[in-house]
């Protein structure tokens, strides 16, 4: 798996960074680099895009030895491990368009290895049918792979772990999650499968709001929930954590920001707008997966 793992992540950016670029009309800039300690990788990104503002898909292999107290929060023996993973965020211009965040990685220490990951989606504007497609699409990938991926499961750990517990709130609306996964067959072939299946549970959602008309004020409502993943991906994630600790390439860990956010002061939205309703009803976890798709969007007025 040391070596399956890496191979097949390096295919997998290659396969998400093409489907992306075919939607933008634009290109990753590409940086190849080294980690000092051992391993490299390579970070792609796209800035001030025709539909991106930033977007960044890495691939990394790295290996080494954790310091004794950081190796104490990982199964596993002895000091010396090998990561390799994809990780990627998407900052849409368009504040129509969610932003979206996955990753899939492999981990061994000594005599143990397991997988981790997943897929979640941050909208900033309420459209119930989005929110369906993400939800429907993940737990497909569950369902072929019952036996070591309970969609219900995963769902209500991505649930409980993009969750912000200073606002206590949600960042988005969720997806899947998982960490520790035993690395075995069964669960190669689910995280395979799951890493295939992320163009189509995110292009279908930008096609459809790509060309919608925004205002100044729903793109600086945009920015000001950006905030909210500002703050998520600096205090609580695991993976910009984990690079921190292991002397990661600080470009690459915080690729995942976006390129402008802005903190209100205790700002609250008028009740009954669509900024309410985001975070009033959207942020809160929903079985989104067994809802019935309107026959129009939540908020199809919004932009009229």
């Amino acid at each position: 798996m040391n070596k399956k793992a890496p191979e097949y992540f390096k295919n997998l950016q290659d396969e998400i960074v093409a489907g992306l670029e075919k939607l933008d009309g634009k290109k990753f800039h590409e940086d190849i680099w080294e980690r000092k300690e051992g391993g490299g990788g390579r970070t792609r990104v796209l800035s001030d895009g025709n539909l991106f503002e930033k977007a960044g898909v890495n691939f990394s292999e790295v290996y080494g030895e954790f310091s004794e107290d950081f190796a104490k929060s990982m199964p596993g023996d002895g000091l010396k491990f090998i990561a390799s993973g994809v990780s990627l965020v998407l900052h849409p211009h368009n504040p129509f368009i969610p932003t979206v965040h996955a990753n899939f990685r492999y981990i061994s220490r000594g005599t143990q290895g397991w997988f981790g990951g997943g897929g979640d989606l941050t909208p900033y504007y309420p459209f119930t049918e989005d929110a369906i497609h993400f939800h429907r699409t993940w737990k497909s990938v569950c369902d072929r792979h019952s036996s070591v991926a309970d969609y219900s499961a995963l769902k209500k750990w991505c649930d409980e772990y993009f969750y912000l517990p200073h606002r206590k709130e949600a960042r988005g609306i969720g997806g899947i999650f998982f960490d520790y996964l035993n690395a075995n067959d069964k669960s190669w072939d689910f995280v395979q499968d799951a890493g295939k299946q992320f163009l189509n549970s995110y292009v279908p959602i930008a096609l459809r709001r790509k060309d919608l008309h925004f205002t100044a004020q729903q793109k600086e409502f945009q920015e000001y929930r950006r905030g909210r993943y500002v703050e998520f991906n600096l205090v609580i994630d695991r993976g910009t954590i984990f690079g921190l600790k292991t002397g990661g390439r600080i470009e690459s860990i915080l690729m995942s920001l976006p390129a402008k956010a802005r903190w209100w002061y205790d700002f609250k939205p008028e009740a009954g707008s669509p900024e309410h309703e985001l975070t009033e009803f959207y942020l809160k976890p929903k079985d989104w997966a067994s809802m019935t798709i309107p026959k129009e969007s939540s908020h199809h007025d919004i932009h009229e």
